[in-house]
């Protein structure tokens, strides 16, 4: 049996407007955001899935939220889906990274695992409980096709994880997603194995 999860970033959020890094703070989405979540709550009808999880943070709620009003799903919340607290880059771009501590940046910018932002969550915890929480919904849904609503640095740590990318690869080798893209993995139950079926692509009626 395969299970089918697919990946949503949550809608945009005025934070994306200089790609501020959002993080753990609790950010809801904006009048854009909500547009492309009615979008995608309009593919979801479509194609209704069987479940729905969210990360606990407000802009993947709203997101979800714009899904299981049509679909009547309700949305498990997971805190383990939420993305990567960004200590000291919260709400900052990386440029103004840059100026105040051009040595950490550059060393981010080589190798964001080894040496992530300041102050912030390991990614390799991330990647840690991310792929425990998608593996425990997999099983929870043998043979079903599950919609789960996060974010973009998780998502990309996420897939790095489960296909055998490097994680220090995950900025170089997955481009960012894009708001409301969907990217695509089938869990064999059998195996284990893993396979990307899809990676950031734009949801379509």
């Amino acid at each position: 049996m395969t299970t089918t999860i697919t990946l949503l970033r949550h809608g945009r959020t005025p934070w994306h407007e200089g790609n501020r890094y959002t993080g753990s703070s609790d950010i809801g989405i904006d009048e854009v955001g909500r547009a492309q979540a009615e979008t995608l709550a309009a593919w979801a009808k479509d194609e209704p899935p069987d479940a729905l999880y969210a990360s606990d943070l407000l802009r993947s709620q709203q997101t979800a939220a714009a899904v299981a009003a049509v679909t009547g799903l309700a949305v498990h919340t997971d805190p383990r889906l939420r993305e990567l607290d960004f200590g000291h880059a919260e709400g900052r771009t990386l440029a103004e990274l840059r100026a105040t501590d051009p040595d950490a940046a550059a060393a981010f910018v080589r190798d964001p695992v080894t040496h992530h932002l300041p102050g912030g969550e390991h990614p390799e915890a991330a990647a840690d409980r991310a792929e425990q929480a998608l593996r425990e919904i997999a099983a929870r849904h043998p043979d079903q096709q599950v919609l789960v609503v996060c974010h973009n640095t998780l998502m990309r740590l996420v897939v790095c994880r489960l296909t055998g990318i490097p994680l220090r690869s995950y900025r170089t080798v997955l481009r960012g997603l894009d708001p409301t893209a969907t990217t695509q993995l089938s869990f064999d139950a059998a195996s284990g194995v893993v396979t990307l079926d899809h990676y950031n692509q734009a949801p379509r009626r």
